[in-house]
């Protein structure tokens, strides 16, 4: 027998009502693969979900949480994108070494950071690189991503932990 929870509710409202949710994001985000990533996604999220207020409005519910999803993952990919395309401008060398021995082990270290950076998650590499590579304030860090400048601090210091840690640098 199931159990008629909300979450259930909300579940058998979003199947019932999927083409219809599919379709709302996508007249407001203009692309259909898109618009049915966010609704999978909100099912996934919804059938994660512990407890669930009770949604007078199911169909209203759904709409406004699946606006939602697609605006956060609209800003994610802009950031990520911002990110991508910043990394392409910075130089190979940060500086002219004539001894060709350094100018190697530069070039190896400058790999090995950016393979820590790459490898930070998400959110960390994202306030890492704009903080520490594009000079940018912890505080404007933490207005563009939607966070608390302590996350930044915590994200920074993981991150610059991660890059000693790579280089063998404890």
């Amino acid at each position: 027998m199931l159990h008629n929870s909300p979450a259930t509710n909300l579940i058998t409202s979003l199947t019932r009502h999927y083409d219809e949710l599919v379709d709302y994001i996508r007249r407001r985000f203009g692309d259909k693969g898109f618009a049915r990533e966010i609704v999978h996604d909100m099912c996934v999220h919804l059938m994660e979900k512990p407890s669930l207020p009770e949604a007078r409005q199911p169909i209203a519910f759904l709409k406004r949480v699946s606006h939602n999803m697609a605006v956060n993952e609209c800003r994610a990919e802009a950031v990520r994108n911002r990110l991508m395309e910043s990394m392409a401008e910075l130089p190979e060398t940060v500086a002219e070494i004539t001894d060709p021995a350094r100018a190697l082990q530069a070039q190896r270290e400058i790999a090995q950071l950016s393979q820590a950076v790459d490898r930070l998650p998400l959110r960390c590499k994202q306030v890492f690189i704009m903080h520490k590579i594009h000079d940018m304030s912890q505080a404007d860090v933490a207005q563009q991503l939607g966070i608390s400048v302590k996350m930044v601090e915590r994200h920074t210091r993981l991150g610059l932990a991660a890059c000693r840690q790579f280089l063998g640098r404890e």
